[in-house]
């Protein structure tokens, strides 16, 4: 790999400092970050927080630091003989020129490969769209039966049975018993839940076991077992470790519990809570019936109200024809009246729009005897405003200027030069005057 800074030999000495310096930087560029397996020896943790330690095999050793910003990410306190993988920086600690590892991460040796398949296997159910929220069953409120899946030895099954009991202890609760730690326990997991969906009996299943290892609880990050789970048709409550324990298992599940426990509380509901509900359901059916019957009441009412005799009804409807008899004949007598009305109002107002034939010839006589007076005034107004125009175009007119012996000087282009600095020597310029113009060219300038 090529180095950051001239190799070649100088023709002085450096000194101790520059030389730690590039062997620093030949270090840090050279060896990238990276894994190292060995054994914790000599592990000194310093009041500032900062863990200062060996890490051996049986041929080498290398001196390592760890920070503690860096060591407070760890859920574990590593000791003296642990076996461990870490990732270090490969750097010289300059002011003593140590080789040493500055160490961002620590795991337990031999876990590495176990969090690798996790990651793989994580990624590839969740390209297939096993973790999806479609594929998940949503959970029975009230589950006639409920199936427990775990170890008859697992003090989990101790903590959801008291739980379930505690909650409501009508609800039946069926144990379909499997390892849940070991070699082969995925594989009788699987057959646990396929066994509970093929017997149907059950609304939702808990599948739970107490808190562990990875190692321990690897059977839940086994493929056939989150497929097994994906494939079931019943609900099922993952509650798997602890509260900080994730398994495969977890993400597959239709719900995720943090613990056994609490997967139990999720699995059925609380006869407290049921209690209240049927209150509250009883308070509304009361009054929803209280509101029914009195709504039924009033409409009898209202029927009652609305039934007569039919002798009633008769002269009933009698009096209404007599009304509308009333009414029609006042409303023919008031159109009639309208009509009336209307047509000596139409009659007055054509008298009013005939012409006054006499009064307009007199007008019209009027107006011919004084149109030509008008036509001769207004002749002459025109006249003078005319010959006021002639008088200023007169006195405008930039011919009469050069009359007095002015001239204009333009460019051969008509633009007029009005400075000396307008105009070059040699340039050929054109001049008018009052009769007539001239074309010159420039000799000589001045200011």
């Amino acid at each position: 790999m090529p180095l950051s800074y001239d190799a070649r030999p100088t023709t002085g000495a450096i000194t101790v400092s520059e030389l730690n310096h590039r062997a620093k930087q030949l270090l840090e560029q050279s060896l990238p970050l990276t894994w190292v397996a060995g054994e914790i020896s000599n592990l000194t943790r310093a009041t500032s927080g900062h863990w200062y330690f060996s890490l051996k095999d049986t041929q080498a050793q290398a001196r390592c630091v760890m920070f503690r910003h860096r060591n407070q990410a760890l859920d574990w306190t590593p000791e003296n003989g642990a076996q461990v993988e870490v990732r270090a920086l490969a750097t010289l600690y300059a002011p003593r020129g140590e080789f040493q590892l500055n160490v961002e991460a620590m795991r337990r040796a031999g876990l590495g490969a176990l969090f690798e398949a996790f990651e793989r296997l994580k990624r590839k159910l969740e390209k297939e769209g096993l973790f999806g929220a479609a594929r998940k069953l949503p959970l029975p409120f009230f589950p006639r039966q409920i199936g427990v899946i775990t170890s008859p030895a697992a003090a989990a099954l101790h903590d959801v049975l008291t739980t379930l009991r505690r909650r409501l202890p009508a609800i039946p609760v069926i144990l379909y018993p499997t390892p849940v730690q070991g070699k082969d326990a995925a594989a009788q997991i699987v057959q646990a839940i396929r066994a509970a969906a093929v017997r149907n009996e059950c609304e939702v299943l808990i599948l739970c076991r107490g808190g562990g290892s990875i190692e321990d609880l690897w059977p839940f990050n086994e493929e056939t077992v989150a497929r097994a789970i994906s494939d079931c048709p019943i609900p099922i409550v993952c509650g798997v470790g602890h509260e900080t324990d994730v398994t495969i298992a977890d993400f597959t599940a239709d719900q995720r519990a943090p613990t056994p426990t609490a997967a139990a509380e999720m699995a059925c509901p609380h006869r407290a809570d049921l209690a209240r509900r049927l209150e509250i359901a009883q308070a509304r059916l009361t009054r929803h019936m209280q509101h029914f019957l009195e709504n039924r009441m009033q409409q009898i009412d209202y029927l009652s109200r609305r039934l007569l005799h039919p002798g009633e009804r008769l002269t009933n409807q009698a009096q209404h024809l007599t009304h509308i008899q009333q009414r029609l004949g006042a409303a023919l007598a008031h159109g009639l009246q309208d009509a009336e009305w209307k047509t000596l109002q139409w009659r007055h107002r054509l008298h009013q729009a005939l012409p006054d034939l006499t009064r307009l010839e007199s007008r019209r006589q009027e107006c011919a005897r004084r149109l030509p007076a008008a036509h001769e005034r207004r002749l002459h107004t025109l006249e003078a405003t005319l010959a006021h125009f002639q008088a200023n175009l007169a006195h405008l007119n930039p011919l009469g200027v050069l009359k007095r012996g002015y001239s204009l000087v333009t460019h051969e282009d008509g633009r007029i030069i009005q400075d000396s600095a307008d105009v070059v020597v040699g340039e050929k310029i054109a001049m008018t005057f009052s009769r007539g113009g001239a074309s010159a060219q420039v000799t000589d300038k001045r200011r």
